[in-house]
């Protein structure tokens, strides 16, 4: 696959078999993402791997304290008010998607429970939680993005899916006890890794993208 078709390619993926990914390919595709550009090159980015007994126990802390509704403490505020055209894209994404699985609008507990599945990883044998200092700010952040879409395309050269979770920074508190991670960190990204379940319904969706020219001047 070349970049452009990997571009092309890349999708969440909210379905996983349950496959263990060889430590080998991991490496390979974090070795890939390091070299993802940066401003003025520092590299602000800093991972942590979880697999295994590790992962099953926080997936369970997390999807305990997510299902009892326990309000969200994310390091970096999610935006409250989106300009109204995004916000309609927003909107439409999410009832397109409810609308693939059967869900209807007033269906608030299987909406809920879809939610959900985020603390389980959606199945994912590996999660990878990228942290960053906590002076750091917005540039940092705009680096970590282009790392973690690094790792995204990286990872469909070794057959893998990914996908990017807000949810997953819901609860940093939970998720830094477990791995022992300071408090002078911030959780920026979860991203789940694994073999995508290509028979999974949730994963027939494909999200839409506007025009080109919708978004592009030239001059």
């Amino acid at each position: 696959m070349n970049l452009i078709e990997a571009i092309e390619n890349r999708r969440s993926i909210r379905a996983f078999k349950a496959d263990p990914i060889p430590d080998e390919i991991l490496k390979k595709i974090l070795k890939a993402a390091g070299r993802s550009p940066s401003y003025t090159n520092t590299q602000p980015w800093e991972i942590a791997v979880v697999s295994g007994k590790k992962r099953d126990e926080l997936s369970r802390e997390l999807y305990k304290t997510a299902s009892s509704d326990t309000p969200v403490t994310p390091d970096i505020p999610k935006p409250l008010v989106w300009p109204e055209e995004l916000e309609r894209r927003s909107k439409e994404h999410g009832e397109r998607r409810f609308k693939v699985l059967g869900i209807g609008r007033e269906d608030t507990d299987k909406r809920k429970n879809l939610r959900l599945l985020n603390f389980k990883f959606y199945g994912a044998p590996a999660v990878l939680f990228i942290f960053m200092d906590k002076n750091l700010g917005e540039w940092s952040i705009m680096d970590i993005g282009m790392f973690a879409q690094t790792i995204m395309l990286s990872a469909l050269e070794y057959g893998l899916g990914t996908c990017p979770q807000a949810a997953l920074i819901d609860y940093p508190h939970i998720v830094k006890k477990y791995l022992n991670i300071p408090e002078s960190k911030k959780l920026v990204l979860g991203i789940s890794i694994g073999y995508p379940d290509n028979e999974a319904l949730i994963n027939t969706y494909r999200s839409m993208r506007v025009e080109m020219d919708e978004f592009v001047k030239w001059f």
